[in-house]
């Protein structure tokens, strides 16, 4: 992450831009692959801005995404810096463990088998 000093006298630190680490993208990008094969997914984007980090997942690039994994480190302290959102902007699982909070989505995955 780079960062950027505050201005004079503040002495402390602020990021550039929130970004996911490679150990959260592996998780991410883990589910991701699963869905894929399981035909539910098809695309995704990623956005680092500088107070969230965004994970978008699509059934079509040319859609708006079906769900979004969001990182927001100012919600650490709070409700857990990871949430889940869906497609009409509900908060569908947040928290402070990413593989917990990704549980919402892998539920897609089980389906009654005949």
């Amino acid at each position: 992450m780079n960062y950027v000093p505050t201005p004079p006298g503040g002495g402390q630190y602020i990021p550039e831009q929130v970004t996911f680490h490679k150990t959260e993208l592996r998780e991410i990008n883990g589910l991701y692959g699963r869905m894929v094969a399981a035909g539910e997914w098809r695309d995704y984007g990623i956005s680092f801005l500088s107070d969230v980090a965004i994970y978008s997942v699509f059934r079509r690039a040319s859609e708006q995404p079906l769900y979004r994994i969001e990182k927001r480190p100012k919600m650490r302290d709070k409700q857990g810096m990871y949430s889940v959102v869906g497609m009409d902007g509900r908060i569908l699982r947040r928290g402070h463990d990413l593989k917990t909070v990704l549980r919402v989505l892998e539920r897609k995955l089980i389906r009654a088998v005949d």
